[in-house]
């Protein structure tokens, strides 16, 4: 272990100062220096490029970027925001002063009059019932059925025909405003 330590050192002195070499001799030049021209006013110019790991992550970076969307400004999200509340402020608004309409349930018992299609209209027989109690309107809460039968039913021997009994529905209570 000791010999491979030494063995590294020795590498990193020898590669971070390298051997000297004598450069082969060249004929001096007598070229006067010139002086590079300025840039344009305005403009600074361009960096070299600089190829490597870096410069390619930050192409690749530059390209990413542009597929993805512009994002708002914290102005425009806010003024969004506050739209959005604006508007669910206002349906709540709507919904509880539905509910604060001023209601009471009522009880009592009103006979479900027949609707032209033949069955029975109790929306009717609720509103009736909610009148009958100082109140404009009402709904049905809960409705009783009774089976209705002419006497002719209780003869003996006589054969019972469809047409001898019928329901009667009655609202029981109702909900009124």
């Amino acid at each position: 272990m000791r010999s491979a330590g030494l063995a590294a050192l020795v590498w990193i002195l020898a590669v971070g100062s390298g051997w000297p070499q004598t450069p082969a001799p060249q004929a001096p030049q007598q070229l006067a220096p010139q002086a590079p021209a300025p840039p344009p006013a305005g403009t600074q110019p361009a960096a070299p490029e600089n190829p490597g790991l870096f410069n390619e992550m930050g192409k690749a970076l530059e390209k990413s970027l542009s597929i993805l969307p512009t994002l708002k400004s914290p102005s425009e999200t806010l003024d969004d925001l506050n739209a959005k509340t604006k508007d669910v402020v206002k349906d709540a608004g709507e919904s509880l002063s539905r509910l604060a309409k001023p209601s009471s349930m009522v009880t009592g018992r009103i006979a479900c009059p027949a609707a032209a299609n033949g069955a029975s209209d109790c929306r009717m027989a609720a509103d009736r019932l909610c009148q009958s109690k100082g109140f404009k309107e009402g709904k049905s809460l809960s409705t009783d059925s009774v089976e209705a039968c002419s006497a002719k039913v209780l003869i003996p021997g006589r054969t019972r025909k469809p047409d001898d009994c019928h329901t009667n529905n009655f609202v029981t209570r109702a909900l009124c405003q």
